[in-house]
Order: C-alpha cells, then structure tokens, then sequence
C-alpha cells in the first residue's frame, strides 16, 4: 500500500549546493525510539561534478511535498557520499543522512567520570563534537543525582551515552526543521505530545487515497519476563540484602518468568528500584505492539498518535511509535527513462500502548578483560593518602585527563592478606606506589587493589639476584628519613632474622616469655637502661660474671643480702671503705684477721692478738675514724610499655624514592666534619687510647696487688679500636679547592655526602672543560664546566625532575635566575647539581652504583657510558689522562 498523487514530491537539498541540484529518485528511511535514523537516497542531477568535499559532513534536508506545502522536513549529516553512472543529461548519486549524534560513533575513548550527573556527562559527549541542539524532558534526578564514579573504558562516545540513557531509564528521539534536528531524551511515553494528525483505519482504500490512512493493523503478542529481580552488595552495609524485584503481569500468559541479575550495579534502594523496573521494562518491550502500515506523511518515532476507525474498538485508542520504516519513489525525476510512474510513498508503523512503560534494551557494560597497573595518588606535598576504610586513590594508565593527584579516582578498596572483626592486616599502598588493580565482575565502575609491584623506579629493598635469599619487611618513615625492617635472611649458614625500629620498639607479652640463646647475646645500651622485676630474680652464671661501671653504682637490699664465695673474696677501694651495722659487725677468719694502716697494724691469730704501731694508746689519746656514710641512689623505674589500641567501630616505597631522589643517599650517612673537627679529630683519638691504656695498666697493677686476676668487661660486639694517623699537610691544587668549594657544598644541599660521587663530577669537569671552559669549542650548544648540551638538561627537567618535586625543589633553590640555560653556564653550583642529576637518573634506571672513587679507569668508563655515551667522541683513556693531568696527580 502506497500513497500515490500528482501534487506530491520529494526535495533534497545538502550543503552549498543550490535547491535544485539535486532530485530524489528514492528514499529508505529507518528511525526508532533510541536509535539514530538512517536515511539512504538515491538521486539525480544535472550535474556530473558534485564531489564528496561538497557533501560529506555537511547538512541536509529531505523535504515531503504536497500540492505545493511542504508538510514534513527531516534535517541530518551526510555521512556517506557515492558517485554513480553519468546518462547523456543526469547523473546518478547516493548519500546517507544521519543524525549529528552518529558522530559519536567514531569516537572511542577511555577516560573517568566523577562527581558527574547523566546531564553533566552529555554536555562532555556533546559539546566534544559540536552538538548543541538536544534538550531533556524527564524527571529533574537525571540533572541532580551526581555518580561518584563512571568509566568509560573501550567504548565509543556513542555507545557510552546510549549505555548510560538506558540503564538510566532514558530513551530518545528527535524533532526536526528545516536548519536543525534536535535530540530529545525522555523517561516516560506518557510526557509525549498527542500528534494532531489522524490515523483513521482504511483497510479498503485503493490506488490513490485522498486521505492518509492506515491501511493494515496486526495488533501482536509475545510471551516475556513477568518480573525482574536484582541484587548487589555494598561493603559499607555488608549484611543488607539490596534485592530489587519489580514484577507486571499480562492476561494472555502466565506469570512466574522471573529474570534475577546480580550485580544489578547499584549502591543504595532508590537506584535499585529504578534499575529493576528499567530492566523489565526493557525486556518487556515487545510483549505488547501494533504493526501498521500506513501512507500517513507525519509518522516519526516518539509520536503519540490516536487510531480509529478499526473494527476493533479496543484498538481505537493512543499508541506511540517506536519505530516506523518509510519509502518514498519519485519516478519522474528520472528525465532519461521517460518514466510514467509517479510519487509514493509507504511507511510500515510499530507501535505499542502510550501507557505501557516502554524502555529500550539495556547496553551491556564493556567487560574489563583482567587485571591493570595503576599508579596511587594523593595530594601534593602528601606521601599517604586514604580515607577511613583504608581505600587510595589511583591514576590508570590509559587515563589521559587525570591530574595525578587526588582526583585521580574514585576511592579504591585494598585487598590485604587478612581482615578481620578490628583485627587483621593493614599495610597502605603510598603515593606513587604501583598497583594491581581488579575489576569486580569485570565491572569498570567497581575496581579493587588486589596486588603491589615493584618496577624500575620504585625498586627492591635489597639488591636482586643478590639478596634473593632475603624475605623483607620493611617501611619508611612518612615525611622523613629511616625505616622500620624485619627481614629474614635464608641462605645457608647465613640464617638470621633481622629487626630494625627507627625510634622505639615495644615489646608486650600478656604471660610468659621464654628466651633460649645456645650461642652468645651482646646487648650493647647507648642511653639509660632501667629494668624492674615484680617477683624474683634469678641468675645462674656457668663461667665468669664480670661487671665494669664507669661511674657511682648504688645498691639497695631492703631485706638480707648474703653473699658466698667460694674462694677469694677481694675488695678494692680508692680512698675509702665504710662498713656500718645499727647493731653489730662481726668479722670472722678461720686463720687470721689483719688490720693494717701505714706501719701500724692489728693481727688476731691462734698465737693470740699482735699489736705493733709506732705507740699504743689505751684509753688515751686519739679519737674513732668517720666516713662519708651511705649516699646511694634508688633506681628509676622503666616506662610503660605503649598498649594496643582496637580501631573504634564495627623496591621500594615512594617516600623511600623520595629520600633516594635526593639521590642515592646511604642508609645511614655520614655528618661531615667541620675544619676544626678534622683536625682535632686523630689527636683525640690518640689521646683518648693513651689514656685508655694508662687506665688499664693501672688496673692491672691494682690487680696483681690485690691478688686478683679479674680481667675487664668486653663490650659487646665491639671491635679493637685503632689509633688514627694524622696525615701530613700538603698543598691544595685548584681541583681540590673546586671540590671543596663547589662540589662538596652543592651535594650537601642536595642532602647527599658522597665521596665517590664527588670523584665522578670531579673527573667530568676535569676532562669536559679542564676546569675553565664554560662554552662549547667551535661554537658547540654544551655550556658550563660539565659542558651539558640544552637538550640533554631540558630532558631531564621534563622526564626526570618533573616527577621528583623535592629534588627539583632543592635543585631550583640553586638558581639565580630564571633563565636556566644561562645558569647552567655562569652558575657552578647549579651546574654541578645537574651533572649530578644526570648521572643519577642513570643510577635509577639501571641499578649500577656510582663507580669507586679509587679507581680512577672505572670512574672513566662511568663517566664514557652514562655521560659521554656511544654518540660522543670521548675515550676513557683520555679521560684518564685529564684527570692526572688537572688534579696534579700525574704520578699515579
């Protein structure tokens, strides 16, 4: 059935082409509620020169004509352009009219969405490509509700935005006039507007009707889901159900089609509701439709039309087209064939009911084929960043718009190896540490921590192959320097366990604690060391027990102390004993007690009691000895050690890098000496031996008159200490004092002390310019004493220094000016730190230590392959030869 006139035709007009250049031959027209239209033409023209330039991309109009009115024009983009066979006065041409939204179909793109409404995230899509004209007719949420987090991983816009719209509850169509097309998203067939035009029913209208009419209906039925039922989780209500079921039954089937889904990708019961009944809508969108075919010019997708006329008075009622394919011929536009067919035109109509809740199919989400790398981010000047689940934010890779700072993500859950009830295991990945993040169900909305790694930057705590026997644990002080470590050392006969607190370490033990060294334990104490003992203490010793307090030494014995010794019992004083009892002192000897002072002395024996002296006074003279009595000091009890406390309610680290991008300094560094310092330094050292020795000497003098044999305690662990050798003075060549004056300082404010890195630099300047030359010879871009070419200093600013704040930060303090150029040639200092940045950035990337200041060749060979490289024309031996020759140490 077609609708055939004389009054009736069909216009085009494309781009800057004049209104009659073109003439419709045909049309094929497919439009749907949620689907771009697709118009193929076919058409004529008078000219043979029309080029895909002049349409391709530019808008279009297909007009419908009758007896003069235009009654419908259908406004798109040329998309598709085809240049046909050439007749001895029209050519033949083909074009695809679609709407401006196809656009979105050529773009594919991977970026986050946060804190965004539906309505925020299409202004992006759209205003991306150009597209003003569309405009929202729902429920004000859309606009309002805000998605704290929503990937678009892989998609093309196109297939983003119908996703979104659909799992929203959104289905569109589009309005047209003769300059534009408008998109309109709605979320109900019942906020449509009733269409004005008829649709009478005419089943036995022939040949050409005077009146567009609907001239088939099939009114069609299909069994589908009676009912919908989804469910989620929700880590912050672990126990809550979040089951949705939203049911419709029908009179001509059966009910009982359940369709259950889970994860129904929401977090809270409103979404859920919305999305159960959003999703059986969707499946139930076939269930009840009217197929028509009519001639009706004004039938588009999302028109409310009224039927009537149809024998059926059921059927006499309000649909809304869901889709409608038309076709229109225009014969006579076709000058050569001396066609007699006229205009027509069909259209076959599916509709259903304007009050059934009709959605389109819900899009399925891209799946996340496994796995990704992910870099932690936080904000600036912050090392660790998370909130109160312990969840970090991250950046991906393929992310092209993220910041690299809090903003980066959503926040992320982190997988660790146990989790319990307010116990378990926490360990926080840190600022630009990587990760390995996982996709629940694959879901890109709904990603998860479920691994570290080290890589080339953030390295391994020790050396690999090396240290492959070692198991590590070990952290990094936040926003300082140091670490805490425990770590476990495998290897044959090397077995140890290791454990290291930066500050204080706490031992609590709730009962008992059992200790079994079989070999010996050195406890070396560099403070204070306090111990207290509720009950008793007892101390077995198998060998020696030697004690050595360099100090007073107080004893205090509220009860008896006894003492037993099995053989001499020997006592030494310098000026004085006192022995004082508040009753009495018996001193008892099996052989013989001897009092003895100066020539005088008492001797009690089995021959009986000696007294010899200078003079004996009995009852006369003289007067009792005092002493300095007792002056003993109780000890001071220990702290207390810190308790656990619960949680209230139901490579390497990135600060480790960061302490290493002040570059490479050691574990534990070495304060330099000051010049006085230095030089005080082997005399001290010297004296305080001699006196060491004297001491000794002195005791075992004291010893060996005494009786005794008891030799001094051994500090733990320690080694014999050596005499230093004072060195001779000599004189100060110019490379010495640049080194002292410039090198030495510039690594200091770098943080770094580092001998065999100041025989790096040193030897570069030494060969690079001898120490003179700032600028390149021969007119060369190198500048400054490390002659460092522009490009090679702009790179390490940019894919170096950028991404160490600190170190750039304290290589930026060095500048005297802006222009960083003009610096690296005028400024030593600021040319040292950078010769220093350059090899150390080779250190990173490849793991090689800076070469042994001693030997000289290898510095060379360091020097030729991170420095100089293959490009450069440089030797090792001529570097060699520089080094002896400018530092005036020719005869090494």
């Amino acid at each position: 059935m077609s609708h055939q006139g004389s009054g009736m035709r069909f216009g085009f007009k494309a781009g800057s082409l004049a209104e009659d250049s073109l003439s419709v031959l045909s049309f094929k027209l497919e439009e749907s509620l949620s689907s771009p239209y697709v118009v193929e033409l076919e058409l004529l023209s008078r000219r043979d020169d029309i080029k895909a330039s002049d349409l391709v991309d530019q808008s279009g109009v297909l007009s419908w004509w009758q007896d003069g009115e235009c009654q419908r024009e259908l406004h798109g983009i040329v998309s598709r352009f085809g240049r046909g066979d050439s007749g001895h006065r029209q050519t033949r041409y083909r074009l695809r009219l679609e709407p401006a939204l196809s656009r979105l179909q050529l773009r594919r793109n991977s970026r986050i969405f946060q804190e965004k409404s539906l309505t925020d995230i299409i202004a992006v899509l759209f205003g991306e490509m150009g597209i003003t004209d569309y405009a929202f007719r729902c429920d004000p949420r859309h606009e309002s509700r805000k998605r704290e987090y929503c990937v678009q991983y892989g998609e093309s816009d196109f297939d983003f935005f119908e996703r979104l719209t659909r799992e929203a509850g959104l289905f569109y169509y589009f309005e047209h006039s003769s300059d534009k097309h408008t998109l309109v998203l709605c979320d109900a067939l019942d906020k449509l507007s009733l269409s004005p035009h008829s649709y009478p029913y005419n089943a036995l209208a022939g040949g050409r009707a005077e009146q567009a009419s609907v001239r088939s209906a099939e009114y069609r039925h299909r069994r589908a889901e009676s009912g919908a039922t989804l469910k989620d989780y929700s880590f912050r209500k672990p126990a809550y159900s979040f089951l949705q079921p939203s049911t419709e039954d029908a009179d001509w089937q059966q009910s009982g089609y359940e369709h259950f889904d889970y994860p129904g990708r929401y977090k809270d019961d409103a979404d859920g509701k919305l999305f159960s009944k959003v999703r059986l809508a969707g499946l139930r969108r076939e269930s009840e439709q009217l197929l028509l075919k009519s001639d009706q010019l004004q039938a588009l997708s999302g028109q409310k039309f009224a039927l009537s006329e149809h024998p059926d008075a059921g059927l006499n009622r309000e649909w809304v087209i869901v889709g409608v394919s038309h076709t229109g011929e225009q014969g006579n536009a076709a000058e050569e064939d001396n066609s007699s067919c006229g205009t027509t035109y069909s259209n076959e109509i599916v509709a259903v009911p304007s009050s059934m809740q009709w959605q389109a199919e819900p899009k399925a989400k891209p799946q996340m084929a496994g796995p990704q790398i992910a870099t932690v981010v936080g904000p600036k000047d912050e090392e660790i960043f998370c909130d109160e689940y312990g969840r970090v934010k991250v950046q991906f890779p393929w992310d092209r718009y993220a910041r690299g700072d809090e903003h980066g993500s959503c926040w992320i859950r982190v997988s660790q190896g146990w989790a319990g009830g307010q116990y378990g295991f926490m360990a926080l990945p840190r600022i630009g540490h990587e990760v390995i993040v996982s996709f629940l169900d694959g879901d890109p909305d709904q990603p998860i921590i479920t691994g570290r790694a080290f890589h080339a930057v953030n390295q391994v705590p020790y050396a690999l192959p090396a240290h492959k026997t070692r198991t590590v644990l070990k952290t990094q002080s936040h926003k300082g320097e140091g670490s805490n470590e425990l770590r476990f050392e495998d290897e044959a006969g090397e077995e140890e366990i290791y454990l290291h607190a930066q500050k204080d370490l706490n031992l609590l033990t709730e009962n008992d604690r059992h200790e079994h060294i079989k070999h010996d334990s050195h406890l070396d104490v560099d403070n204070e060391r306090r111990s207290r003992i509720g009950g008793n203490e007892h101390l077995t010793v198998l060998g020696e027990s030697r004690q050595q307090v360099t100090g007073d030494k107080s004893l205090i014995v509220d009860g008896s102390q006894q003492i037993k010794v099995a053989d001499k019992y020997l006592l030494q004083a310098g000026p004085e004993i006192q022995l004082k009892a508040g009753a009495k002192i018996v001193i008892e000897s099996g052989a013989e007690v001897t009092l003895k002072a100066g020539g005088s002395f008492v001797k009690v024996d089995p021959a009986g009691v000696h007294l010899s002296g200078p003079g004996i006074n009995l009852n006369s003279g003289g007067s009792p000895g005092s002493a300095s009595g007792f002056s003993g000091l109780a000890p001071v009890l220990p702290g207390a050690v810190e308790q656990a406390v619960l949680p209230q309610g139901g490579s390497v680290p990135l600060s480790a890098l960061l302490v290493a991008e002040e570059f490479a300094a050691p574990a534990v560094q070495v304060c330099p000496l000051t010049e006085e310092e230095a030089q005080s330094q082997p005399q001290a050292q010297t004296q305080s031996a001699a006196e060491t020795s004297a001491e000794a000497d002195t005791a075992e003098t004291a010893d060996a008159a005494a009786g005794g044999g008891a030799a001094s305690a051994v500090t733990p662990g320690a080694a014999d200490s050596q005499q230093a050798e004072t060195q001779p003075q000599t004189e100060e060549t110019e490379a010495e004092r640049f080194r002292r004056e410039v090198i030495r300082p510039t690594l200091a404010k770098l943080d770094v002390v580092d001998e065999d890195a100041e025989i790096l630099l040193l030897g570069t300047a030494a060969h690079e310019s001898h120490l003179t030359m700032r600028d390149q010879m021969g007119n060369g871009p190198a500048k400054g004493l490390y002659q460092m070419e522009p490009a090679t200093h702009n790179d390490i600013w940019d894919n170096f220094l950028k991404y160490k704040s600190k170190l750039a930060k304290k290589v930026s303090a060095l500048q005297g000016s802006d222009d960083r150029l003009s610096e690296l040639r005028n400024n030593d200092e600021y040319a040292t730190a950078m010769a220093y940045v350059h090899y150390a950035r080779a250190r990173f990337r490849t793991g090689e230590a800076f070469p042994d200041g001693q030997d000289i060749k290898a510095v060379a060979k360091y020097w030729k392959q991170y420095y100089n490289t293959v490009l450069g024309k440089g030797t090792v031996e001529k570097f060699e030869q520089d080094w002896w020759r400018i530092t005036g140490k020719a005869d090494k």
